[in-house]
């Protein structure tokens, strides 16, 4: 350490000028000097105090010896200072957080280190899903996916329940999704080519890449089909290729591979709804796909279905029918009694 003793009688210089030849016995005589004769610059300025300097070493020893707690403050990613540990925490989540550098091309979706990517494709994109359940014949990429599968699905428990309806949850995190989706209506992320909204990232995401970009990457090992979605292909296996149906309907014990089906077909057939009214008719059905091909064929004069005998256009296919049966093979299936 430099003392007043040598500095004054053994005439100790240790601050040379790197412009001139000239040595100062401190530091900041040094920095005066380059400042008022050889006019060098003072750049980096403590966000502490305000002072400056000319090298931006000298300004984090200033740091470090003045403000002692500053060294605990500094980010690590960014060597940004902050007065308080709390706003260095709140600095790192939003900047160093939300930008994720590992992006899983299948889906979009990013992660914080190689270690989280690999695992995500390993479980939901490759095909190498090492454990299996046996009650179900379903396979995952995780064990600690099969074990909460196995929770859900042999002892029924779903431990959350949503207070505003009936729908019961394994995780408090789908609840609260649930909750702040369909009851709270919030759907935060806009899709920037269509402009619909979505209530998680991943939902836009996964409408990007299918509907936009058409991507369909889930391929059918048993047919030529694809699919946008894992989740998709899932379902078309196990109600095509497996001919399973699992839905019963409790009135009339039609059965179904899908549950949409299901209360579709309730809605419809029992219940005796049409919720698509036609504003060109006072026809109403149960489909909006059905009202959609009235309007086209009805009202918008579609005709798609030609007489191979005689070339006459019907817009429905049940029209062709009747025609040929009737006028072509001579059919007369109404009688008159009298």
């Amino acid at each position: 350490m430099i003392t007043y003793q040598d500095t004054t009688h053994n005439d100790q210089k240790n601050y040379a000028c790197d412009k001139c030849e000239k040595k100062f016995e401190f530091r900041s005589h040094l920095s005066r000097h380059q400042v008022s004769v050889h006019k060098v610059r003072k750049d980096f300025a403590c966000d502490r105090c305000g002072k400056k300097f000319v090298k931006k070493s000298s300004l984090f020893t200033h740091q470090k010896l003045v403000h002692k707690d500053y060294e605990n403050s500094s980010c690590n990613k960014c060597e940004r200072k902050f007065e308080n540990k709390a706003n260095l925490i709140k600095h790192k989540k939003i900047f160093h957080e939300v930008f994720k550098d590992y992006l899983c091309e299948r889906c979009a979706k990013r992660f914080a280190n190689k270690h989280r990517l690999l695992l995500h494709i390993k479980k939901v994109h490759s095909s190498g899903k090492d454990f299996a359940c046996e009650k179900f014949e379903i396979k995952f990429g995780l064990k600690s996916s099969l074990l909460r599968h196995q929770k859900t699905f042999y002892e029924g428990r779903k431990n959350f329940a949503c207070n505003k309806c009936e729908k019961v949850y394994t995780r408090k995190s789908n609840l609260l999704n649930h909750q702040k989706i369909v009851h709270e209506g919030r759907k935060n992320y806009l899709c920037d080519n269509c402009e619909k909204k979505f209530g998680q990232k991943k939902d836009l995401f996964q409408h990007q890449k299918t509907v936009h970009e058409g991507r369909k990457d889930y391929a059918c090992s048993k047919c030529d089909k694809k699919f946008g979605k894992a989740s998709n292909l899932r379902r078309h296996q196990k109600t095509v290729h497996e001919g399973r149906k699992d839905f019963v309907c409790d009135r009339c014990e039609k059965k179904f591979g899908l549950e949409y089906n299901l209360l579709l077909h309730q809605k419809i057939v029992h219940e005796g709804r049409k919720d698509y009214p036609c504003d060109n008719c006072e026809k109403k059905f149960g489909l909006k796909s059905d009202l959609l091909r009235h309007q086209e064929r009805v009202h918008g004069g579609r005709q798609d279905y030609p007489c191979d005998h005689c070339g006459k256009k019907f817009g429905k296919k049940s029209d062709l029918f009747r025609h040929q049966r009737t006028i072509h093979e001579g059919f007369k299936d109404y009688t008159c009694e009298k």
